[in-house]
């Protein structure tokens, strides 16, 4: 009764326009209250700060803001050029540029909906203009944002990893394989698309004509996702140290070399870290909340009992499968780093129980939890690129699904073939 008190209480405030982490904090304390041991409440503020009190989780301000100052500094700009270079000259050359520079942009930030903003602007109004469809542009964009999370740095398996105790650096390698994979599938969607518009050629001559100054000039951007990804998966320095140098890295560039780095600029991607930065420490820190009273009314245990009375244990492909639509599901209707912090804790150690690798179903459970990014209602990614790509909101949420069907024939594959995941961590002894 308490359980279902508390859900009640959460969505009547999601309904009200309450924000996300008020709402959490809230409906824990409701729950709490419906115990009738008030001497409990003292275990707000404990669980509240007690989630945000992760050192591996200080890692992720410095990934937003090395992301937020690529975009200041005009080095996004480069890698669009660079991607533009590589793929641009085929038919429908934007459509590939914008899942490669997805790519190469995930490799930066971690974060879907940075990508779907920084790129979006830039390469929806562009895409429109070459022939395509204004919803589809919007689509491949909010659909390529998805590599964001699974290609390092990850802030979703920054959280995964810290609640998990979970290797941050083999969490990275094994989001390699499976983020490529995304890209790919995309760009073979693109490839279909592309002849049923009948979008023509794209003219890249005047990128051609400056190729050599065109690398040149990326160089620079393609350095600070090489310093974070290679210095995290080498072991040379932490995740949180690997954020610290590509932010600095990215300042020195943008005041030396392209000199677009102002104060101004600067002081505006430092609010921009922290306005992102603290809803995500919030929302962990209230999630934690929500969290323990599951715990303590043991609705965990409840559900652990009923996986394990299916026999699902036995099966672990089937419990993956069923544990996706779980997720599929709850993140339809909620934020994505509350349906990760709220589900990790009862999800992993049954995945663990059932003889399934760590690596393996963090980025299952990573990958779950970022498609839920395009499920309508709740998909942050699509409110962003219908907002970019002048796109309504409906013809949005109807346009998205061959993308995120997209999405889950690629879950199915990382689910059924472990070696997309472990192969790479194992390789470099992960």
């Amino acid at each position: 009764m308490n359980g279902f008190v508390l859900l009640l209480g959460f969505f009547a405030m999601m309904a009200l326009g309450v924000p996300l982490y008020a709402s959490l904090t809230a409906a824990g304390l409701l729950g709490i209250v419906g115990t009738g041991n008030l001497s409990l409440l003292r275990v707000i503020p404990q669980q509240f700060f007690g989630g945000m009190d992760s050192f591996s989780l200080m890692a992720i301000p410095f990934f937003i803001f090395t992301g937020s100052l690529m975009n200041r500094t005009g080095m996004t700009d480069r890698l669009i050029d660079f991607s533009r270079l590589l793929v641009g000259s085929v038919r429908g050359g934007l459509g590939y540029v914008n899942v490669v520079a997805s790519v190469i942009f995930a490799g930066v930030n971690g974060s879907a909906a940075a990508d779907a903003s920084a790129l979006g602007s830039i390469l929806i109004p562009a895409m429109v203009k070459e022939g395509f469809p204004a919803s589809y542009s919007a689509g491949i964009t909010a659909g390529s944002s998805l590599i964001g999370p699974i290609i390092p740095p990850s802030i979703f398996m920054i959280i995964y990893a810290s609640m998990t105790n979970t290797s941050i650096g083999g969490l990275f390698a094994a989001g390699l394989v499976p983020g490529v994979v995304l890209g790919v599938a995309f760009i073979v969607m693109n490839w279909y698309y592309v002849r049923k518009y009948d979008v023509p050629l794209t003219d890249v001559t005047e990128v051609r004509a400056h190729a050599g100054a065109v690398i040149a000039r990326s160089a620079m951007a393609l350095l600070a996702p090489a310093i974070i990804m290679c210095g995290v998966m080498t072991g040379l320095v932490t995740p949180t140290e690997s954020g610290a140098l590509a932010s600095l890295y990215c300042i020195v560039v943008g005041v030396f070399v392209t000199r677009q780095l102002t104060l101004r600029g600067f002081a505006l991607a430092v609010a921009e870290t922290v306005r992102v930065s603290s809803a995500i420490f919030m929302i962990l820190g209230a999630a934690s909340v929500v969290g323990w009273y599951l715990k303590y009314e043991r609705v965990t245990q409840a559900f652990s009992q009923f996986i394990i009375g299916a026999g699902l244990l036995a099966h672990p492909w089937l419990l993956m499968v069923v544990l996706s639509l779980i997720i599929f599901v709850v993140g339809m209707f909620m934020e994505e780093v509350s349906v990760l912090t709220l589900l990790t804790p009862v999800f992993a150690p049954l995945a663990a129980k059932a003889g399934i690798d760590p690596l393996h179903f963090g980025v299952v459970m990573t990958l779950n939890v970022t498609i839920a990014l395009i499920t309508p209602p709740v998909g942050a990614c699509n409110y962003i690129v219908a907002a970019v790509g002048k796109v309504p909101l409906g013809e949005m949420f109807r346009k998205i699904w061959p993308f995120a069907f997209v999405a889950f024939v690629v879950l199915a594959l990382v689910i059924t073939f472990p070696s997309f995941t472990i192969w790479v961590p194992k390789m470099m002894g992960l």
